[in-house]
């Protein structure tokens, strides 16, 4: 199971609201380990996420000012040498701690609706996890939106504190080493980076287990098609959902609960020790594309939904009308 990703609307392709039932999409499946109510627990000037277990600082821009990637860990440091809020322990989250926070059905910022933070910036904020395609970038999330891209490492960006070592529901990135800001390897030990703490849970070995038509991921409990092109070519967002609608009509291997992924789901297959694809070493999947839709809209902009960027490991938009990205068919390893 992966986060839910919050999303509780539905649009058609001109970002219209539509009435879910029927629609395929995320508002409608709302897939997921469901947020608690309430999801957030305020402990002074700290706060505590229920849903994840993860600590975050209230002051979301407690350095004031924008700082490279390795000013970012050096000034986290800091934090830790100075008991910062009386702890010690604070790091750069890594990309899947930081996506966490994210809601898909919010904007300005892209937070839950009761979170409790302060001084939200609705700017791009530096995580732990260099980019693999190119290790002197460093992943980065756009609190305007939730956009994840990478930048160069000599760029000024914002970070937000983070402590504890989080629950289950998080993963790990898959990323094993630790790189300085020309990209060259360096030791890992006290560097305060995504390969030195490799939180999250462990991915099972193996972690596929590939059918002759399906593979089912042990990590998530969730089963893709073998082959990743299922609409055979690049397809609009609508014609995406209507190529599940034919496999579920035609109970494809035995299966009629075929769903368009949401953004999440798709983003747990990516291995941030990867690019070109962004997935890990020894799968099984064939057909690969470079984009693929997701059944998630975004709350930016309704007539765009969101997309995997495959080769980069990338979570962006893409405009719903638009002949451009590629289908891979999701459902729960146990559905019939």
């Amino acid at each position: 199971m992966v986060v839910y990703t919050g999303q509780k609307s539905c649009y058609d392709e001109a970002g219209k609201e539509i009435p879910c039932h029927g629609s395929g999409q995320d508002g409608e499946y709302r897939t997921g380990a469901p947020w608690p109510e309430p999801r957030f627990d305020v402990l002074g000037e700290t706060v505590l996420d229920q849903l994840t277990g993860l600590i975050w600082t209230k002051d979301a821009n407690p350095n004031s000012y924008p700082v490279t990637w390795m000013e970012a860990l050096e000034n986290i440091r800091g934090m830790n040498h100075d008991h910062y809020l009386g702890c010690n322990d604070w790091r750069l989250p890594n990309r899947r701690e930081l996506r966490s926070l994210m809601s898909y059905q919010a904007r300005n910022p892209a937070l839950p609706d009761d979170h409790p933070f302060e001084n939200v910036f609705l700017g791009w904020y530096w995580t732990s996890t260099s980019a693999a395609i190119n290790p002197a970038y460093a992943w980065y999330i756009h609190m305007e939106g939730a956009r994840m891209f990478f930048g160069r490492k000599d760029q000024y960006y914002l970070f937000w504190p983070v402590r504890g070592k989080g629950n289950d529901l998080l993963r790990r990135t898959g990323q094993e080493h630790c790189y300085n800001s020309r990209g060259e390897i360096i030791a890992c030990a006290e560097s305060g980076q995504d390969g030195e703490y490799r939180l999250g849970s462990p991915w099972p070995v193996p972690r596929f287990e590939a059918e002759k038509l399906t593979v089912v991921d042990r990590l998530t409990n969730l089963r893709w098609t073998r082959h990743a092109d299922n609409s055979d070519g690049p397809v609009s967002w609508q014609q995406a959902l209507t190529v599940i609608h034919g496999l579920n009509k035609s109970r494809f291997v035995g299966v009629d609960q075929w769903r368009l992924p949401n953004i999440n789901e798709l983003e747990s297959l990516v291995d941030c020790s990867a690019s070109q694809p962004a997935l890990p070493a020894g799968h099984p999947f064939t057909s690969l594309r470079e984009g693929y839709w997701s059944a998630t809209t975004s709350f930016f902009e309704t007539d765009w939904a969101w997309v995997l960027y495959l080769e980069k490991g990338a979570c962006g938009v893409g405009y719903k009308p638009g002949k451009t990205f590629f289908v891979w068919t999701v459902s729960t390893a146990d559905a019939k």
